[in-house]
């Protein structure tokens, strides 16, 4: 069936008009759905999406159903509401929108879009940055001041590394209406490059910005973004138009849920357990808001109710994102309006239906347990003087916090299926190289937070005796006899459930993914590899694994690369197993779309934050199927048989999510007891549209045997 829906897929695609049927007509109907048929001056209209909004529930919610061929359009379990419902699609212009209840036959028309500029504006963001102009291949490696790049730039690789999914894009989209322009608010300035200038300094995210700007000469890249606004200004349209969905990806339901404050963003959601995904069915689901607030939203989406917790601190001078420096905002004004001690960052549902956090829960200074001179396991090897985030865990059916302080630094989290029930967390980065744990078993029986948990350095079997020994540091050179401590930071993190192995993504340009094998005693038995991907692909984003043990991570070239261990030829250990040792491993997938203007190399301009791994058919495309956050393309794309699909959103612009996950509510319910969650996660959901105001959501996708399927 899937390989069906591909041949459909790859069709060329025709005029509307040649799919429609003169006589199409509306589907029978019942109380809880709205249907008709899509018509524009051209006939029936084919893979455009109808839209229903009400405000009615307890927080705003949308429904989102595509045409088939024929413009026939069927939007199921509608909550009893009054609804808007207008048309949206490529090649149009929003329709009026139409008031409506559920259950009545509704004939919409749609609106032909007058001109090329007209249709451009609901283009998908990557559409737009792709118009970016991005220095030639041939300044690289950088000649320096006064005219050229800097020295350290040794490829065009590395600069879009930076404007792509680890600098600019890691927060926020760009190519949006919002990026693509320069607001007025932001003031008056003698051009474009000053107003970038000024732009890159607002709210709360000045030093981040500012820092990645000065790894790729802060000038030239604020006068190519400056060109790249003028030439818009001035009528440049994208080269690259997108096409309508098809097969398969008509037949995708969207429902959206407001949630969280409109000042804050949503990094992540969690609505089940990894390891289960039956777990919590129609439960309620958990976001984590980072740096923006402590307040955790929580959407109930049978009763549509939004909601929130406030995460605690243990200490109340827990340092705050609100003293970031910055200049005035033009959406927000000169006040911060990011205040979180927490920093919550990513959300996990362990087996019992408690919610697990990375978090900060104190002052980044460790207590003596950590650092030199400590009895513990883990500082005596590598102790630990600071940690910038930690562990906690919510329990709902109590309503109460767990905080447990770390001497690791936390980021990501996954749960092994092993009998501690072992929580493993990435670093992140910033110099953190570690991997850290806790041992719920052994926390859950003690209460001792110092005894469960521990971390270890990255150390290579360089000598290849198949043990950790003594190890030379990462600055030092190599010695025969002993093994190797490399410095990386892992930011994605993944648990091969089948031997217990734990994997990271390694953001740094040019990236690279790391394993690690706790052994039977860690830290002291704990043993990495490291594997880079080859050639035209780098830095990797998250990261997540299949069942079988492969790896899938998005790369900042525009690449999906999976990397499966089983097919290395050559040892997975001793002195020539330092990273470039199994490209056999790897296979690269260029994401949909058009590439950066300059760049020749294949990819695409898609800058891809996150993946997931869909083990256990949770949407109805199979088991072990990858998905990879679409941020430039406003989708979720599935890779089956090497072509892609993508779950698109079209309503509101600038959808940006930054993790997802699936969960089976009614396994014997067909596709109404499946669905894949995640959430608007930019970190400007004001560039959205909508602007100012506008609230985060949650997305729920589900897919139909077909586009009328009730």
């Amino acid at each position: 069936m899937i390989r069906m829906y591909l041949t459909a897929i790859a069709l060329a695609v025709a005029a509307p008009a040649a799919f429609a049927q003169a006589n199409a007509k509306p589907v029978a109907r019942n109380s809880a759905e709205l249907s008709g048929v899509v018509r524009s001056a051209h006939g029936a209209e084919a893979g455009v999406w109808v839209i229903a909004e009400t405000t009615d529930l307890p927080t705003k919610f949308a429904k989102i159903v595509v045409t088939d061929d024929q413009g026939r359009y069927l939007i199921p379990e509608l909550p009893k509401a009054n609804y808007k419902v207008w048309v949206r699609g490529y090649g149009l212009v929003d329709s009026p929108k139409v008031k409506a209840a559920p259950g009545r036959a509704l004939n919409l028309k749609a609106v032909l879009a007058p001109n090329a500029s007209a249709a451009a504006q609901y283009y998908p963001a990557i559409h737009w940055y792709s118009m970016l102009k991005v220095p030639e291949k041939s300044e690289f490696p950088g000649k320096g001041a006064p005219n050229g790049l800097p020295e350290k730039l040794t490829s065009q690789a590395q600069w879009l590394d930076m404007v792509k999914t680890n600098g600019c894009y890691a927060c926020h989209q760009i190519g949006n209406k919002a990026t693509r322009t320069i607001p007025k608010e932001l003031g008056k300035f003698e051009n474009s490059t000053q107003a970038w200038t000024r732009r890159v300094m607002s709210g709360q995210a000045l030093t981040q910005m500012m820092d990645r700007l000065g790894k790729i000469d802060a000038q030239r890249a604020l006068n190519l973004f400056a060109d790249w606004t003028d030439r818009i200004a001035a009528g440049e349209l994208p080269k690259s138009r997108p096409e309508r969905p098809q097969g398969i990806e008509r037949n995708i339901v969207i429902t959206l849920w407001d949630w969280g404050r409109p000042e804050a963003y949503l990094h992540d959601e969690i609505s089940t357990d990894k390891r289960n995904p039956m777990l919590n069915a129609n439960g309620l689901l958990y976001g984590s808001p980072e740096d923006s607030t402590d307040y955790v939203p929580i959407l109930d989406p049978v009763r549509h109710i939004a909601s929130e917790v406030k995460h605690p601190v243990r200490d109340p001078n827990t340092p705050s994102s609100a003293a970031d420096p910055m200049l005035p905002s033009p959406y927000w004004g000169p006040k911060p309006h990011w205040d979180s001690q927490t920093v919550n960052h990513n959300p996990m549902f362990d087996e019992r239906g408690r919610i697990w956090f990375a978090a900060r829960v104190r002052h980044p200074d460790n207590p003596a347990f950590c650092k030199k001179g400590s009895q513990h396991p883990s500082a005596q090897l590598f102790p630990m003087e600071r940690s910038g985030r930690h562990v906690s865990m919510y329990d709902p059916r109590s309503s109460r916090w767990t905080l447990i302080s770390t001497c690791f630094p936390s980021h990501h989290l996954q749960f092994a299926e092993d009998a501690n029930q072992t929580l493993w967390l990435s670093s992140g980065g910033g110099g953190n190289e570690v991997i850290g744990w806790v041992n719920r078993k052994l926390f859950e029986e003690t209460g001792d937070e110092e005894k469960a948990q521990g971390w270890t350095a990255f150390v290579l079997d360089t000598n290849g005796n198949g043990r950790r020994d003594e190890y030379t540091e990462p600055n030092q050179p190599a010695d025969p006899v002993k093994d190797q401590r490399i410095a990386v930071n892992i930011y994605g993190i993944a648990v091969n459930q089948a031997d217990g192995s734990v994997w990271g993504s390694v953001i740094n340009y040019p990236g690279a993914i790391v394993r690690v094998a706790p052994g039977a005693n860690p830290p002291a038995t704990a043993l990495a590899e490291i594997y880079r991907m080859p050639f035209p692909g780098y830095s990797p984003r998250g990261m997540d694994i299949d069942r079988d043990g492969v790896v899938w991570a998005p790369l900042a070239s525009g690449h999906f690369a999976s990397f499966d261990r089983r097919k290395c030829k050559g040892p997975l250990n001793g002195p020539a197993a330092t990273g470039q040792h199994c490209a056999e491993g790897w296979t690269l997938y260029p994401f949909p779309g058009p590439q950066l203007t300059n760049v020749t190399e294949s990819g695409s301009a898609e800058a891809s934050y996150y993946s997931w791994v869909d083990q256990f058919d949770t949407v109805g495309l199979g088991r072990n199927v990858p998905f990879a956050t679409g941020n430039a393309n406003e989708s979720l794309m599935a890779l089956i048989d090497g072509r892609f699909v993508q779950f698109r959103v079209p309503y509101p612009l600038g959808f940006y999510a930054k993790g997802m996950d699936g969960r089976i509510d009614d396994a014997n319910a067909g596709w109404k007891g499946r669905g894949l969650w995640t959430t608007y996660g930019s970190r400007a959901p004001f560039h959205m549209e909508g602007g100012k105001g506008t609230l985060p959501k949650v997305v729920k996708f589900q897919l139909r045997p077909d586009p009328l399927a009730r």
